[in-house]
């Protein structure tokens, strides 16, 4: 009897080395991709500058001041106007004001061209003034 070949088993082997061969071939495109993102975000370096000013009803109270998850200032404001100067680190940058003693939170959100951001406090509520580019 004749040696028959066995087409079907020949077919189904080839298909599961192509198979893992494109697997291999997207996991390294993968890793290429996100090694590559890795280094511009390290390259990554911002110029614009924050300019927060707080104007009015802020002295004599605690007060914390963040962007984003950082804290800036955690302190007794004494004199007002009371200025600090951020440079920007983060893509996309909140500005939280938060008073100590209530811990009432004030959420603003920052432009990616940096600025003069002004706030003035009236009772609980923490308002912001006319900005300045």
């Amino acid at each position: 009897m004749a040696h028959r070949l066995n087409t079907n088993k020949q077919f189904m082997v080839g298909n599961g080395i192509l198979a893992f061969a494109v697997i291999f071939v997207v996991v390294i495109f993968v890793y290429m991709s996100m090694r590559l993102q890795q280094r511009k975000a390290e390259d990554r370096v911002f110029n614009e500058v924050y300019t927060i000013t707080l104007t009015g009803g802020f002295a004599g109270d605690s007060t914390s001041i963040f962007i984003n998850d950082s804290l800036l200032v955690n302190r007794n404001i004494t004199e007002e106007p009371f200025t600090i100067e951020v440079k920007r680190f983060a893509e996309q940058s909140a500005l939280m004001i938060v008073n100590n003693a209530t811990e009432k939170l004030s959420l603003f959100e920052l432009s990616e061209k940096g600025g003069k951001y002004r706030f003035e406090k009236e009772g609980e509520e923490v308002k912001q003034l006319s900005q300045e580019q």
